[in-house]
């Protein structure tokens, strides 16, 4: 097993949109998958969720972990884990990362398989109440990666 560099780290978070965030919830970890986005230009996730659990969890405790896989085989993979910080967003601000999140998960997944038509809805859970989803942002405060081989 070797060690990924920063920039391979960040490769793994730009290349992949599907990652695994870790939270305390209830006094203990608690772990779900969620669709992200890198934003290279602020160094952080971007995701967004329903109200729930997870959100409620992070307001009150805001350090999280995620982390994120590239899987070729058992032999052949790498993997990053960020340690960053929950900021919830609203308003303007929250308007324009969830665009960006959108547009950037689509491209990776045109990049992927040239499927048209992606939108919002198809590429993350579905926000099931009439409210306005909670986009949030993870500060990246350490990440490492390994690779095998």
């Amino acid at each position: 097993m070797r060690v990924l560099s920063d920039n391979q780290c960040l490769r793994v978070l730009e290349d992949n949109y599907i990652g695994r965030l870790g939270f305390i919830s209830g006094g203990g970890p608690t772990i779900l998958p969620v669709t992200y986005f890198y934003d290279a230009d602020g160094h952080c996730i971007i995701s967004y969720s329903g109200e729930g659990t997870k959100i409620e969890a992070m307001r009150e405790n805001g350090t999280v972990a995620l982390q994120v896989d590239t899987i070729i085989s058992l032999d052949h993979w790498e993997s990053v884990l960020v340690h960053g910080t929950y900021e919830e967003l609203s308003g303007i601000d929250a308007r324009h990362l969830l665009h960006k999140f959108a547009e950037g998960v689509r491209k990776i997944l045109l990049a992927e398989d040239a499927r048209p038509g992606t939108h919002l809805s198809d590429i993350s859970s579905k926000v099931s109440t009439d409210k306005a989803p909670v986009v949030y942002r993870i500060t990246i405060d350490e990440i490492t990666g390994r690779k095998r081989p």
